[in-house]
């Protein structure tokens, strides 16, 4: 049965965004950020945009992240898988991006968030 999606508690966007940390470093994804947008924006509490190598590497990202999510039973929606230049999994209260690094650097999306991005 997939855990309620609207209202996460923090401790479940906690848990959602360490299941998703581990499976983008368990899949060699590259240059992972982490924007913290608790009490900034009502979108989601955390942001994290990574790189894959190529499409391939995109799409072999966002599947293991749907997966692992829902093995823990998040409910996620994707869009992008088709073309896997720029991945959108929506956890609720994780937002994954995952983009071919082309295609990261034209969209420059910590840029826009860069206020809230933590080091990692």
């Amino acid at each position: 049965m997939a855990k309620k999606a609207s209202k996460q508690t923090q401790d479940t966007a906690e848990e959602i965004l360490d299941i998703v940390k581990k499976t983008l470093d368990a899949g060699k994804a590259e240059d992972v950020a982490l924007i913290d947008l608790a009490g900034k924006t009502s979108i989601a509490s955390y942001m994290v945009v990574a790189s894959g190598t190529s499409n391939r590497h995109v799409a072999f990202l966002a599947e293991s992240v749907r997966q692992k999510l829902k093995e823990k039973g998040y409910v996620s929606t994707v869009e992008g898988e088709e073309k896997a230049d720029w991945v959108l999994i929506d956890a609720f209260d994780v937002i994954v991006h995952i983009f071919r690094p082309e295609v990261r650097d034209f969209y420059s999306l910590e840029k826009m968030w860069s206020a809230f991005r933590k080091p990692e």
